[in-house]
């Protein structure tokens, strides 16, 4: 068994996959072993998380997952553990091992409670109601939610103060998106045992609030057989920054972005300060910012961070950097965005410079046309812009957000970053990766800017930074790290995007 960190990367496998693994241990394994792996691995981690309680309640649905969960109760029964179980299956439609696990918690001296008992703080509640089985469909049989005790032991869970583990998923939580999938509610578990492989839905969405920690038991059996569908991203490497280096070894970024309060009366020019602040401290050789600013006034020096290179825009060449556009950009950015998509030969594209591409057809058809000059770009949109991007809703772009972003870089040609809870990250051809940082803290006013600017200085820093390849691993790279620093701070003041910016470090810098 494993404790899911942040610290590694691992495979996630999607219900399809998963129920191929499972058919295909189904036939090559005794009858019942798999369940009785399944049971096993949850009686060891319920004595792990907790090991004195008075009371443990198994809540089991009518399926194969509620069989886990009768097994479990079987198990903990025979060690000695004051374990009680309410099952919503008939045995005349319980499948053969459910059967076999509902006869060994009978046989064990598990009672069966029609009514769950009263729990109290110190206890602990096993949700095996649900399982992976029910994805989202506005065609789904209903039948599920029709049982009045599913939502009764569902708000049970919920309501007592015992702690919650759920078995593969908290019940009501699609496996593959992460999003509710019943009307009466989902389970909120402080712990979820994974069985077999690790699910998508886990950590996207609504899945890191309802899941708590999650843990994974592959039962003894190689997962790696199945091609992963996504993968949970590990901390990122990068080359040794050596004695030797100088600034030229690390590329150069441009920011291009930041409307001055002239043109509609909002200044934004703080968006692209906070880009170009993000990107110097994550290490970027040099760092240009042009603020897209028409007032006598206009900035010459950044007074915080006088190591920007502040510059015209007119004076500013685009194809010796690696570009990050439209942060703070407002409607000035519009004039700059096809010599932009022309000539950055990579390309970040963030806030604004995505709105206008969405409104546009002609903008739209360069930034296809980029990726066949073999001219990479990353999109960094939060749900709303990648919805006006796909001309849909943002409800449907958070109902499938792995597809949202999958089906975005393959219009586009592009890398996506699709921010939000569990960030994905799509590339044609490349296996998605689900970003497991950062928290709440992130939710604030220029937390996006700091995010462009830092992916803009990973990827300025690869010696291959010419490739799709190149821009999808900065990414990947860049929101783990932005989410890292949210994971780890400790300050007694909130994470504002200044502190967030600043809070930035090179990756292994050697020295």
């Amino acid at each position: 068994m494993q404790r899911i960190r942040p610290d590694q990367a691992h495979a996630l496998h999607s219900v399809a996959s998963t129920r191929a693994l499972e058919r295909r241990w189904l036939a090559a394994l005794p009858p019942h072993t798999l369940m009785q792996r399944a049971g096993l691995a949850a009686a060891r981690l319920a004595q792990a998380i907790a090991p004195h309680a008075a009371q443990i309640w198994v809540a089991c649905g009518a399926g194969n997952n509620g069989g886990d969960g009768l097994e479990a109760a079987a198990q903990l029964k025979g060690l000695g553990y004051p374990v009680s179980a309410s099952w919503l299956g008939q045995p005349k439609q319980a499948s053969t091992d459910t059967l076999n696990s509902l006869h060994r918690a009978l046989a064990a001296g598990v009672p069966l409670l029609a009514q769950p008992p009263t729990l109290q703080a110190g206890d602990l509640a096993i949700d095996a109601l649900l399982g992976i089985g029910l994805q989202p469909s506005p065609a789904r049989d209903p039948a599920h939610d029709s049982d009045p005790r599913l939502s009764a032991w569902i708000q049970h869970l919920n309501d007592s103060p015992a702690t919650v583990l759920a078995l593969d998923l908290p019940s009501g939580l699609s496996a593959d998106q992460g999003v509710p999938v019943l009307a009466s509610g989902q389970v909120r578990a402080q712990h979820t045992l994974s069985l077999l492989s690790l699910k998508p839905g886990l950590f996207t969405a609504q899945g890191r609030d309802l899941c708590g920690q999650v843990w994974l038991d592959g039962l003894d059996l190689p997962a790696h057989e199945q091609p992963a569908d996504a993968w949970l991203s590990g901390p990122p490497h990068a080359p040794r920054r050596t004695h030797s280096s100088h600034k030229g070894s690390f590329g150069d970024v441009l920011v291009l972005g930041g409307e001055s309060l002239s043109r509609r009366g909002l200044g934004m020019t703080g968006a692209a300060l906070l880009a170009a602040r993000a990107a110097l401290h994550a290490g970027a050789g040099r760092v240009l910012v042009a603020l897209l600013d028409e007032a006598d006034h206009a900035l010459t020096l950044d007074p915080l961070q006088p190591e920007l290179m502040l510059r015209r825009p007119e004076a500013m060449t685009l194809t010796q950097a690696t570009v990050v556009c439209g942060c703070g950009g407002g409607e000035a950015v519009r004039t700059w965005l096809p010599r932009v998509l022309s000539e950055a030969p990579q390309l970040v594209l963030d806030a604004d410079a995505l709105n206008h591409i969405a409104a546009e057809a002609d903008l739209q058809a360069q930034l296809q046309a980029r990726a066949s000059r073999h001219l990479p770009t990353v999109l960094t949109p939060h749900p709303l812009e990648a919805a006006r991007l796909l001309g849909q809703d943002t409800t449907t772009v958070q109902s499938n957000r792995q597809h949202a972003a999958q089906t975005l870089a393959q219009r586009f040609g592009v890398v996506v970053v699709l921010k939000g809870s569990g960030t994905v990250v799509a590339a044609p051809g490349q296996t998605p990766h689900i970003n497991p940082t950062g928290n709440a803290r992130l939710a604030s006013g220029g937390t996006g800017d700091v995010l462009a600017g830092l992916l803009g200085a990973l990827w300025a820093a690869q010696p291959d930074a010419h490739t799709t390849l190149a821009g999808f691993q900065a990414a990947c790279s860049a929101v783990y790290l932005h989410g890292q620093v949210a994971d780890h701070w400790e300050g007694t003041h909130s994470l504002t995007a200044s502190h967030l910016a600043a809070a930035l470090r090179p990756i292994n810098t050697g020295f």
